[in-house]
């Protein structure tokens, strides 16, 4: 495991993560600063543990938030899947349609192509 000292409010924390993962932590640790700073401009000198419960929480709202639109947004992409793959189906079912219509058409045009030329229709051959 790797360690990593991260500062959050101008202290350190000694921290254990997965290799390859300090500067996440790093980088996450410095985000959660960014919030306990932002509040302790707010509130002043409140406490530590109820500077960090207040930033935990704004942390978890944002989350929450992120959450509940990530669900409407894969809502919206399962709909527009299953529109598409609806789409689908009618377009290769009226293409079907269409290609039994032209051979219709082409057997109809041979007969009548056939009787204007004075013969018979190949179906009666």
């Amino acid at each position: 495991m790797a360690q990593v000292t991260v500062m959050i409010d101008g202290k350190a924390y000694r921290m254990a993560c997965e290799e390859g993962q300090e500067d996440h932590l790093t980088e996450l640790a410095a985000r959660f600063d960014r919030y306990v700073g932002h509040l302790k401009g707010q509130f002043g000198e409140i406490g530590d543990l109820r500077i960090t419960v207040m930033a935990g929480i704004m942390i978890m709202d944002e989350l929450s938030e992120v959450t509940r639109k990530l669900g409407k947004l894969e809502a919206e992409v399962a709909a527009l899947k299953a529109n598409s793959d609806g789409a689908l189906e009618t377009q290769q079912h009226n293409e079907q349609i269409m290609v039994l219509a032209l051979g219709e058409l082409a057997s109809r045009l041979e007969n009548l192509t056939a009787r204007l030329n004075g013969r018979a229709p190949a179906s009666l051959n």
